[in-house]
């Protein structure tokens, strides 16, 4: 997986640290600290358990095309770019029936990301017949989570720069 800018947001809203808004979101530095260190810690952990990187990448694609962001999915697309059968995975939101691992986090994914409440401890006992441990649901169903917190910001963020361009 290729290293992301040091800012994920403001690389994909096309600011700089020194811009308006860079500076706006520099009054809350331990917001901007724990929104980008979560990124990381989700996305790319040093210790990614028995969740490599790339499952997590098509996780966070998933919902972000879920969540109709399409900055947010090309970004989380590019950390796909090395492997194509868990790109075409997430991309598809189809529905259809796909077996294995990916297959079963990204159905999990989708069902927290829509139904959180159809979670039940079957669903949780299924992940882990997969092989996941405790850390590693907890870590899935945080970025599953974390995602829809990217697209809210993100969309704060873009109307806040529209309002400044009018």
């Amino acid at each position: 997986m290729s290293a992301e800018p040091e800012d994920l947001i403001e690389s994909i809203l096309g600011v700089t640290p020194d811009s308006p808004i860079g500076q706006l979101r520099r009054r809350r530095p331990e917001a901007l600290r724990h929104a980008q260190g979560a990124y990381r810690e989700l996305l790319m952990p040093e210790d990614p358990g028995t969740v490599p990187p790339a499952h997590r990448a098509a996780l966070a694609l998933r919902v972000a095309l879920r969540e109709g962001d399409d900055a947010l999915a090309d970004r989380y697309r590019a950390l796909l770019a090395e492997d194509p059968e868990a790109l075409m995975l997430a991309e598809d939101l189809s529905g259809a029936p796909v077996e294995g691992r990916l297959a079963a986090l990204l159905r999990y994914a989708d069902t927290v990301a829509a139904k959180p409440e159809a979670v039940t401890q079957e669903t949780i006992d299924d992940l882990t017949a997969l092989g996941l441990t405790p850390r590693d649901i907890v870590a899935v169903t945080q970025l599953t989570a974390f995602v829809p917190y990217q697209v809210r910001l993100l969309a704060g963020l873009r109307a806040m720069l529209q309002e400044d361009a009018a």
